[in-house]
């Protein structure tokens, strides 16, 4: 698994394997860190025998001692390969590297772990010693590998709280209930589901109920022809499910998650009507993504046992859960959720409240860069390839098209009141909306697509310079390291925000927000981390922030504010994010 930590295996590792096993199945082995259980070890020559269960692996050791003395075979019987390349084709490790290429793009890592089995193809057993020992050094001091054990780390230290530790107690959770039969609401009853756990699943009309049920068993039918599961474990998580149109049948649930509309007054109603079916000590969760947890705990008797689990889509996917902390959530709500989220698999980050959490809350201005550099200049496409030519899984302007112009619309609509004074303020997203253009879900959006086929539209750039010429906004050539700067700045800095305000407990949990949940790549280890290593570190980050602050007049003196905690980290000297 070296490889996760953008190392290579070393004390032989690379060199040692190939003429054990081969090299292709030696490259599938170290290029992808995927662990193999003991059968396939047994196959592939990695073991000389498996014991049947943990009781007799004594047992198994010992007879296979007695077959080596009786038959007075050496050791290991396994005849190493000399020459493990030897009916490989010439170009084989050439055409690797390009079916992979794409996939390893800008990480070094998987680049010499190929070189490193190559050259145990090539190269006497000592030479090749010899190279994986430069290798290895070389990946050691890499960037990314410290990038890559920050983040490794830093899933080690997700969820630990002050005021929570062993002694805390947790509640017992064994029926879960979720309100929404929908995409997300399915998805969250998967995870529990997958987990051996039963969930029932209430929605308010019958046909909507059967949609949502039969979309979770098209789900498990995929993973079926995936190889993924058999058509046995299908039927026992569906048989885990039971849909209901009836709150009453929630009476004997430990916990319940409501995955409604997003709208406060909807979710508030539904709490209210939890508050007076649930049992008592039950948690009751919301999946809101932006909302104010506090305000939906207000409206029941019991807002200690309201907490927010913020679940990303596609829910059964995805492996970051927000937990939001509310005020007046109980220390044993929180320590039981975080080991729920742990058993169904996901990396849980505990946020206080406020609009948009930790990653959404850093989104808007990440965002509202992005539409201003399209309103200067910049087109859609020169700013998703900037990004994705960081490592992000997609581009800010691709990511508003996949999930819904319209919704990013009615997001903005709630909080007209804080963005008034800018007014600019995505309104080239606001004429696209009033346009019908939703993104992937009508086939246009700020880009046009045929199928999940991206393609640019000079309709869309025509808009963006009508919209800049009625708000009297200069348009130039934007570089592409304009729109690094400006998008990663102000991202980064409402992230120090975040953490000087207490909403989240540590740099790195912030970090693992958005590699989990917004694609960052986790080679570059999140974005706080990724910013500590710009230039000169934080001072270089609050110099181009300043930069930018006076380069943009109005508009830069509006939105370029340094977080206080920065400009304390700089003062102080620190090279790292952290509280002060």
């Amino acid at each position: 698994p070296e490889i996760k930590l953008g190392l290579l295996p070393g004390a032989g590792g690379t060199q040692r394997l190939p003429r054990l096993i081969g090299a292709v199945a030696a490259l599938e082995m170290v290029a992808s860190g995927q662990p193999v259980n003991a059968p396939r070890a047994l196959a592939l020559g990695l073991v000389d025998r498996v014991a049947p269960d943990a009781d007799s692996l004594l047992d198994t050791a010992r007879g296979l001692a007695e077959d080596l003395i009786a038959h007075q075979e050496p050791a290991r019987p396994t005849d190493p390969q000399e020459h493990p390349g030897a009916a490989l084709p010439a170009n084989y490790f050439a055409e690797y590297r390009a079916a992979n290429q794409r996939r390893w793009s800008g990480q070094s890592a998987p680049q010499r772990v190929v070189a490193a089995i190559e050259i145990a193809c090539n190269l006497p057993l000592a030479e090749g010693l010899a190279r994986e020992s430069e290798l290895f050094k070389e990946a050691e001091a890499s960037s990314e590998s410290q990038a890559l054990c920050h983040v490794f780390f830093a899933e080690r230290e997700v969820g630990k709280l002050p005021g929570l530790g062993a002694a805390t107690p947790i509640r017992a959770v064994n029926q879960v209930a979720v309100i929404g039969a929908g995409t997300m609401g399915g998805g969250i009853a998967m995870n529990f589901a997958n987990a051996g756990m039963a969930v029932t699943l209430l929605e308010l009309k019958a046909d909507a109920l059967a949609r949502g049920m039969a979309q979770i068993r098209k789900n498990y039918e995929t993973s079926v022809q995936r190889g993924k599961l058999t058509a046995e474990q299908v039927e026992e998580r569906m048989a885990l499910l039971h849909g209901t149109l009836d709150y009453a049948d929630l009476a004997k649930a430990d916990l319940v998650i409501e995955a409604v509309f997003e709208s406060l007054s909807i979710k508030q109603q539904v709490f209210r009507t939890l508050d007076e079916v649930c049992k008592a000590g039950a948690i009751l969760a919301s999946n809101t993504s932006t909302l104010d947890v506090d305000a939906i705990a207000a409206v029941t008797r019991r807002p200690q046992d309201v907490v927010g689990l913020h679940f990303f889509s596609p829910a059964n996917v995805m492996r970051l859960l927000e937990v939001v902390r509310g005020t007046a959530t109980a220390p044993d709500v929180l320590a039981t959720t975080l080991k729920i989220a742990k058993r169904i698999g996901k990396i849980p980050v505990v946020s206080g409240v406020c609009f948009g959490f930790i990653g959404n809350r850093m989104l808007e201005p990440y965002s509202r860069e992005a539409h201003r550099l399209l309103l200067e200049g910049a087109t859609p496409a020169q700013i998703d390839k900037v990004l994705t030519g960081l490592g992000l899984a997609m581009g800010v302007i691709a990511m508003h098209d996949l999930a819904g112009i319209d919704v990013s619309f009615l997001v903005r609509e709630s909080r007209r009141d804080v963005i008034a004074h800018d007014p600019g303020y995505c309104k080239l997203a606001d004429a696209l909306y009033a346009l019908g253009r939703y993104g992937q879900k009508t086939g246009r959006g700020y880009y046009l697509y045929e199928g999940r086929e991206r393609k640019d539209d000079p309709q869309v750039v025509a808009l963006a310079e009508q919209i800049a010429g009625d708000l009297g906004i200069q348009r130039r050539a934007i570089s592409d390291q304009e729109i690094h700067d400006r998008c990663l700045l102000m991202l980064v800095n409402e992230g120090i925000q975040l953490l000087d305000e207490g909403i989240a407990q540590r740099s790195s949990d912030i970090d693992l927000v958005w590699i989990n949940g917004y694609g960052f790549p986790a080679w570059r280890g999140g974005p706080l981390h990724y910013a500590e290593g710009l230039g000169l570190g934080l001072a270089h980050v609050l110099e181009r922030i300043g930069h930018y602050r006076q380069a943009l007049g109005a508009y830069g003196a509006m939105w370029f504010q340094p977080a206080a905690l920065l400009e304390r980290l700089v003062a102080s000297g620190k090279t790292r994010i952290e509280r002060l």
